[in-house]
């Protein structure tokens, strides 16, 4: 027996999952990790059966049950904190999901394509007026959809700097204070927004919530608070990641941008399939609340699970040749955004901020390419969401 991996660990190059995680790559479909505090817990690593685990309702997503599995201190340390959608189970979610769904189908996203579309072109007309050179994760990554879900939300963009400093260090500390004040400060923030919506409302899906709760007489400051939350910080966080490190990808790969570049339609093809390679949100976290067999292994009530997004999507079982960038691979049903009742409410909006995005860089910079050497380019740690920390480009 050998000890287990563990997890989470840094990976060592941006786009591919941690060398240290050969050994997960091969005990499919599930084996044992250890954690942070030295706990053991179990780690999904097959993609039929995250899939099936991932629907059972057997499992939990509430982080304040004991023995839930934590993958770092500063997860822990807001572990009894109120989390909206992910954090909740049963009859709870489905009522949160109920009155969020309407604002993220595909038709509701498509009436937002142009505005999508008006903030990546304003955003490059800037950024080419100050090149050849530019730093594209602020410049570009972060804002698009910073941009897009405060005005979906009715949030003030001219407040982002302040929510996303105070998103960078609820996700990424350094210290477990810093997590701790972040996430009182946008409470609070969140907070006086409502307060002030409710007096004075405006168009955004902040206000169609108060209002509707309002209506239903069952007005909940503390729950539209956490709400709030989840939404504005998933809301720009991952797909601003997803841009940044699509991006250092596509340059990394030549022959893949060169046939992108010659076929547009391809882009939705790629899109699903970069959402597959990156899987950067590393680490799905479940409870078991009863005992669950799982290819022959039993899973007991109260241990925690773990599911590895980045070695699921890459299961040569269901994904040949799994770590080659492939725009016509024919299985697209990775588990990029989860699966089941949990799986990501904003991936319609994620999946058209990316395609514009992308689409838009590429076509009006043909010359992209990196103004630094890649080794040197810093990206995030294991333990957080992967993306790039800065992205050095020249045209």
């Amino acid at each position: 027996m050998t000890d287990p991996v563990a997890f989470p660990q840094d990976r060592t190059c941006p786009y591919h999952p941690p060398t240290a995680y050969e050994p997960l790559r091969a005990d499919r479909p599930l084996t044992r990790i250890s954690l942070y505090d030295g706990r053991e817990v179990w780690v999904v690593t097959g993609h039929t059966a995250a899939r099936a685990l991932l629907a059972d309702t057997r499992l939990s997503s509430a982080r304040e049950r004991d023995g839930f599995p934590l993958t770092n201190p500063r997860i822990a340390a807001l572990r009894d904190r109120r989390t909206a959608l992910l954090g909740v189970d049963g009859p709870e979610h489905r009522t949160q999901r109920s009155r969020l769904i309407p604002s993220f189908t595909v038709k509701r996203i498509d009436t937002l394509r142009p505005r999508i579309q008006e903030t990546v072109d304003r955003l490059l007309d800037a950024m080419e007026a100050q090149g050849p050179t530019a730093e594209l994760v602020n410049a570009f990554a972060l804002p698009v959809p910073s941009m897009v879900i405060c005005a979906l939300l009715g949030v003030p963009y001219a407040d982002h700097d302040f929510f996303e400093e105070q998103s960078r260090r609820l996700l990424r500390g350094p210290a477990i204070a810093d997590t701790e004040r972040a996430r009182l400060r946008l409470d609070a923030y969140l907070g006086d927004l409502i307060d002030r919506k409710r007096k004075d409302p405006g168009d955004g899906l902040l206000d169609e919530l108060i209002e509707r709760q309002l209506a239903e007489g069952t007005y909940d400051r503390e729950e539209l608070i956490a709400v709030a939350t989840i939404l504005l910080i998933a809301g720009h966080e991952t797909t601003a990641n997803m841009i940044s490190l699509g991006t250092f990808t596509l340059l990394r790969h030549p022959e893949q941008l060169a046939e992108l570049r010659a076929e547009g339609s391809l882009m939705s093809a790629a899109v699903e399939e970069l959402l597959r390679y990156l899987s950067i949100a590393d680490g799905l976290l479940r409870l078991a609340t009863e005992d669950i067999e799982v290819d022959g292994v039993t899973i007991r009530a109260g241990e925690g699970i773990v599911f590895s997004t980045s070695v699921i999507n890459r299961d040569t079982d269901v994904f040949p040749e799994p770590d080659a960038l492939d725009w016509h691979r024919p299985n697209r049903h990775h588990v990029a955004f989860g699966f089941g009742v949990h799986q990501c409410l904003g991936q319609n909006l994620a999946r058209a901020e990316m395609d514009i995005a992308l689409r838009t860089l590429f076509t009006r910079l043909p010359g992209l390419r990196l103004a630094a050497p890649p080794e040197e380019i810093p990206f995030k740690p294991g333990d957080s969401i992967q993306g790039m920390l800065e992205l050095p480009v020249t045209w």
